[in-house]
């Protein structure tokens, strides 16, 4: 088992930047693939982003392909987003989740495919 803590969100202008974090405790955090996803109010949560256990291989939405970017830290267990060029619709709830995966190169996209999530940080993007 996982437990999974994120950081980073708050308040940013459009077109600013925020780097989320997700700090995981128990388990090897290396036996899991890793993902964000996100859930504005009155929306049905989205997959934002996913990586790989190693790193290797990383997958984005369209929404924020080219502006945000996941990578990890195996030895520090340690899971981030990093946020450019926010907009307004950028503005959400965001979760990380992990999910058990034998193979090191899988990414997962699908919540359903996750294990365990925390329990969110809140982004706020303003005009």
């Amino acid at each position: 088992q996982v437990q999974l803590v994120e950081s980073g969100g708050g308040l940013v202008q459009a077109g600013g930047s925020l780097r989320l974090s997700c700090a995981a405790s128990g388990r090897t955090f290396s036996s899991y693939a890793m993902g964000w996803f996100r859930q504005a109010p009155g929306k049905e949560r989205e997959f934002v982003a996913a990586i790989s256990r190693s790193g290797s291989n990383t997958n984005y939405a369209d929404s924020v392909k080219g502006r945000f970017t996941i990578f990890r830290d195996n030895t520090k267990n340690t899971l981030f987003l990093q946020m450019n060029s926010l907009r307004l619709e950028d503005t959400a709830e965001y979760y990380c989740a992990a999910g058990d995966s034998i193979r090191s190169t899988t990414v997962k996209t699908f919540s359903t495919m996750y294990d365990y999530w925390g329990q969110g940080t809140q982004v706020t993007v303003s005009s």
